[in-house]
């Protein structure tokens, strides 16, 4: 079959299809940005790509357009295949109906830890042998990429969005998975340009456990306020709570390890390269979601201590003079705060300086904006960037809404002048946390030139 996917150099379409390519089928797209590392990654496994949405594409005369939810009313090519009365499909639901139909899907849902969790099981599963097939909205280094399907491999590992599906289809993508083991990392609101509130967003959770079936398994972290209003909708499958003495739980050594408990019984320690109370919760759902499919915790705890992150999750871009910079993806106030705590847990002392761009849709809006302060009062110095006019344009002050923080705190709208007043403000020993759930610009790599410029 030929598939032509509208939006594929998104991060899910792209892995979805690199998945369709593995699966057999013939393979085209087009977006509107087609530029790499995804580029490179489609080109590379022969999928050829078009710039832009052009309704000269019909002439490709694919058997079905697959739709990714950047396309809206109003796309010319989506408005050709409408016109034209040509078949068309979300890409979660053809994924769910002709790939995952066929596994045993471990899905990873919830607000915060989707990425790293899912890769924490993807890693401990192909530790163990098991070469699970997965779609990931980031890269570990171990796995190497975001997306791999066999169809001799029994199991699938996916990260589990809630976002919609596409914008005739408006439910949450992960109804389209029915996972076997379902994780539900957490449940905050977010999306606030979809969701209008999150009553909204638990009911989307009460929809995906109507999916799994009664002899599977739904892994969650006791006394989660949100996560028990889900259950309590209705639940069909065994419900195992971690975070509780009785049961799975954690202990904490030291900033970068951890014990596994099941019970009064000590199960292994892990010693690895993350930081934070949430990796703790994100490895041991991941250790009871194996346990689910076979794997022993013990070869899980050997496989962790071994897993050295994901891309854009506290990955340290380089040291300069003394000073270390690193890339998050933290885009929520309970995600900064956690991974600021975490940073902090590992440096003591040493200065932290924090750099946000509130990038996505919920953060532009200002929805969560109140929660800035505190969520970064762990950090030395803050710098706060924001366009005052375009598509990322903020809807908000930030030298207003930061004001609590007082003179620790800097708001830019030129990325040129924010990258020279961190570079000026850094010294030695210093850690720069860049958090944003976009490019940034390419801030990462200016601050470290700009770093090395003034070591000179």
């Amino acid at each position: 079959m030929h598939l032509h996917i509208l939006g594929i150099c998104g991060t899910f379409m792209g892995g979805l299809a690199l998945i369709a390519r593995a699966a057999g089928h013939r393979v085209t797209g087009c977006d509107a940005g087609v530029y790499p590392p995804m580029s490179t990654q489609l080109t590379e496994q022969g999928i050829d790509l078009i710039e832009g949405f052009g309704p000269e594409q019909l002439d490709l005369k694919p058997d079905l357009f697959v739709i990714g939810n950047v396309v809206s009313r109003g796309n010319p090519l989506m408005e050709a295949i409408l016109n034209e009365g040509l078949p068309y499909v979300s890409g979660p639901q053809w994924l769910g109906e002709h790939v995952l139909s066929g596994q045993h899907v471990l899905a990873v849902a919830g607000t915060h830890g989707k990425t790293t969790t899912s890769s924490m099981l993807a890693w401990i599963l192909q530790s163990a042998g098991k070469s699970p097939n997965f779609l990931i909205g980031g890269v570990a280094p171990g796995l190497q990429v975001s997306a791999r399907f066999d169809p001799a491999s029994a199991l699938f590992v996916i990260e589990a969005d809630e976002y919609d599906t596409a914008f005739f289809d408006k439910r949450s993508k992960f109804v389209h998975y029915r996972p076997r083991t379902a994780i539900l990392n957490n449940l905050e609101y977010d999306h606030a340009d979809i969701f209008p509130d999150l009553a909204a967003i638990e009911t989307q959770f009460h929809h995906l456990l109507r999916t799994v079936p009664g002899q599977g398994q739904v892994i969650l972290p006791a006394r989660d306020a949100a996560l028990e209003r889900v259950l309590a909708r209705g639940c069909w499958s065994e419900v195992v709570r971690t975070g509780e003495t009785s049961g799975w739980h954690t202990q904490t050594i030291d900033a970068q390890s951890f014990d596994v408990y099941q019970g009064m019984e000590c199960i292994g320690r892990v010693h690895w390269e993350l930081t934070g109370a949430h990796n703790c919760h994100n490895a041991l759902v991941a250790i009871v979601a194996a346990a689910h499919v076979g794997v022993g915790a013990t070869r899980s705890i050997e496989a962790l201590c071994k897993f050295s992150g994901v891309k854009r999750r506290m990955e340290v871009r380089g040291t300069i003079n003394g000073v270390t910079v690193y890339d998050d993806f933290a885009h929520h106030p309970t995600a900064i705060r956690t991974t600021l705590d975490g940073l902090r847990a590992q440096v003591g002392t040493q200065r932290i300086l924090a750099v946000l761009e509130p990038r996505s849709n919920t953060m532009k809006l200002g929805t969560m904006a109140a929660r800035l302060p505190e969520a970064l009062a762990a950090a030395d110095l803050v710098f706060c960037f924001g366009e005052r006019t375009g598509k990322q344009a903020l809807g908000w002050d930030p030298a207003h809404v930061l004001s609590a923080l007082g003179a620790r705190m800097q708001s830019h709208d030129q990325i040129d002048q924010m990258v020279t007043a961190i570079a000026q403000a850094a010294r030695p020993g210093d850690h720069v946390l860049i958090m944003s759930n976009g490019g940034f610009g390419g801030i990462h790599q200016r601050l470290l030139d700009t770093l090395g410029s003034s070591a000179a």
